[in-house]
């Protein structure tokens, strides 16, 4: 919705995260609150773009667009603000733009005594992962306590021997069952991980029960400092696991309705014969028409199927034609798809306006492909355009089918930017290389795909280099080591 749009009982007093967009459509801000409604009214106003900072001024005077998202607390606001930073880096946010993420928590079942452990990313590996969870401190807290608790182990290695084993702390002051040693049996560890499971799902009342009767003995017998140490830890494993706190293990994005609910608001909008269950969504990087690339993404019932991502290197378009470049990758994709006799989308996506639409339906009909629903989806006032159609298909805001196509466009933007600067960062570090002596062509190729980039070559020594890159010969690490010496100084 736009500024002149903003009615604040419209707006819940409830916690949430809200977004900021410029005339262009581009995310510029985003913010979370404990209530919506109080915090927007400090943004819209009128005395607020006079008199507040000039930063603020600037933020309120390039505000065009806005929306908001009502979450269930203020923990899953603020997991779902920093991903959104993250995603979309707004120029008037400054916090949370570096890597830094909230703690996890990793279960992996294939280890024979499977433990609890902090982690900062999901590996990609077969392990369970719990969270995001915001308070860190709490969350390292608690979870040392739940160890001893229930008697896990607390070692990072999933075959400790039997020196490691006497110099066990844990053990010593039978915080562990031992395992390792043969101590307990695997289904007896097992009973003790799946109680402590139970309270990651939100079950603590047997454990507050327990903590707050020891908080009772210790504060009769005048132990204080042990009666305020477990006051601590009931506070804290309230804050990171009771069901009223806990956040969703993986929230949605603003503004995106979740799974088929969306896509039967999309068909219905739309009037389409299917629902669009398989969604292909594409969209146009590049420099000045130089080292173009078209992203496609896939929606599998309203949600991203990342392994079914394709980037396309456009190859037969010279300088700055969009039309051209989206027509290229739609015929590559869908050429393929035919010839394999593979899944056709449901409903076509195109990133743009009538342009790119009309590029898009003649690539499809030059192929001969079967009739399938395509619109394009332009960023100014989200209109909707559609084959044969001279005006465009508004719909409200908060409408779940447009929200769900704003996913599916702001998704395939990031991922063909994302694949840009990939590109465009290996033909940097590539004419970088060309300035070593002795690092020809093929050389250039076998470094980059040992390294990666120059910028993790000029980290290493030439004996690193050597080593990892045994192709190569010592004497031409040794001179690639030193040409990224003699730029450091």
């Amino acid at each position: 919705m736009t500024v002149s749009e903003y009615h604040p009982g419209e707006i819940p007093a409830k916690p949430g995260v809200y977004v900021f967009r410029d005339r262009f459509g581009t995310v510029i801000y985003v913010g979370k609150a404990v209530n919506l409604r109080r915090r927007l009214g400090n943004y819209f106003q009128p005395a607020r773009s006079r008199r507040g900072d000039p930063k603020l001024r600037s933020l309120i005077n390039s505000i065009a667009d806005w929306n908001f998202e009502v979450v269930r607390s203020n923990d899953e606001a603020l997991i779902l603000e920093s991903r959104l930073i993250k995603a979309y880096a707004p120029r008037y946010n400054i916090l949370m733009r570096d890597d830094k993420r909230y703690l996890l928590l990793k279960l992996d079942m294939k280890e024979k005594f499977p433990t609890l452990r902090c982690a900062r990313f999901k590996a990609g590996d077969d392990a369970r992962y719990f969270g995001p969870f915001p308070h860190g401190t709490a969350l390292k807290s608690t979870l040392e306590y739940l160890l001893a608790r229930f008697k896990l182990r607390a070692c990072r290695d999933e075959n400790p021997n039997e020196e490691s084993c006497k110099r066990c702390l844990k053990r010593i002051m039978k915080d562990c069952s031992a395992p390792c040693r043969g101590a307990i049996t695997e289904e007896a560890y097992g009973e003790l991980l799946k109680s402590a499971l139970a309270v990651l799902d939100g079950n603590i009342a047997p454990l507050e029960q327990e903590i707050e009767e020891k908080m009772r003995t210790f504060a009769a017998e005048e132990k204080f400092e042990l009666a305020a140490r477990y006051r601590e830890i009931l506070a804290n494993l309230r804050a990171v696991f009771s069901r009223k706190n806990r956040a969703f293990e993986n929230p949605e994005l603003p503004g995106v309705p979740s799974g088929m609910a969306a896509v039967e608001a999309l068909q219905t909008a739309l009037k389409l014969a299917v629902p669009p269950r398989l969604i292909f969504g594409f969209d146009i990087s590049n420099t000045f028409g130089t080292l173009s690339v078209s992203g496609m993404v896939v929606f599998r019932d309203g949600r991203p199927d990342r392994s079914s991502y394709r980037t396309f290197n456009i190859k037969t378009v010279e300088g700055i034609d969009d039309f051209s470049m989206i027509a290229e990758a739609v015929r590559r994709q869908f050429s393929r798809l035919l010839a394999e006799g593979g899944q056709l989308c449901d409903l076509l996506l195109i990133d743009g306006g009538k342009g790119q639409l009309n590029a898009a339906v003649t690539a499809l009909y030059e192929l001969g492909c079967p009739v399938i629903p395509v619109l394009g989806l332009a960023k100014r006032n989200e209109e909707i355009f559609l084959p044969g159609r001279e005006e465009p298909i508004i719909l409200s805001r908060h409408d779940p089918a447009l929200r769900l196509l704003q996913s599916v466009r702001d998704e395939t933007h990031r991922f063909s930017i994302t694949r840009h600067r990939r590109r465009r960062e290996k033909l940097l570090a590539a004419s970088v290389l060309d300035d070593i002596p002795g690092v020809g062509p093929k050389r250039r190729v076998l470094l980059l795909n040992t390294f990666g980039s120059a910028a993790a070559l000029k980290k290493l020594s030439a004996a690193e280099i050597s080593a990892k890159c045994p192709g190569l010969g010592p004497k031409i690490a040794g001179a690639v080591a030193a040409y990224f010496a003699r730029k450091k100084k």
